[in-house]
């Protein structure tokens, strides 16, 4: 014979937070104690993931190369790391930096047709990019 009463699923009796649907208190608990360094970084951290999945940068290659998509993203993180140059310091903006770079000069190498200088993705924020 089962604990639970027939209205009650199993599921919400293993999981109450799923059945009532999820803690909002406690996730804005959490985010509110996040600096926001943190949150700006992680955020670049992952544009510049999904950047690099569709370049065909991973070892999946070209299984999700889609440089439309890979324009959108690379372009977001130039204009984030334009907007937050002077709220984050030096430390964490150096290396976003350079791989923003990387990512632009991948995505010019994978272009069939080259942008001009100055028109590639995020290049309206940090000057044109040349290999």
């Amino acid at each position: 014979m089962s604990d639970t009463s027939p209205e009650e699923s199993p599921a919400s009796a293993e999981f109450p937070a799923a059945a009532d649907g999820p803690d909002f208190d406690a996730m804005t608990r959490d985010i509110a104690e996040v600096p926001a360094v943190e949150v700006i970084v992680t955020v670049a951290v992952n544009l510049m993931s999904a950047a690099a999945v569709k370049l065909g940068l991973t070892e999946e290659g070209d299984k999700y190369k889609d440089l439309d998509e890979a324009r959108k993203l690379v372009h977001a993180l130039a204009g984030l790391l334009d907007a937050s140059a002077t709220e984050i310091s030096s430390f964490h903006a150096a290396p976003l930096r350079d791989g923003l770079k990387s990512l632009q000069l991948a995505f010019r190498e994978a272009s069939i047709v080259p942008d001009e200088p100055g028109q590639g993705p995020g290049e309206k924020y940090t000057g044109p990019v040349y290999g």
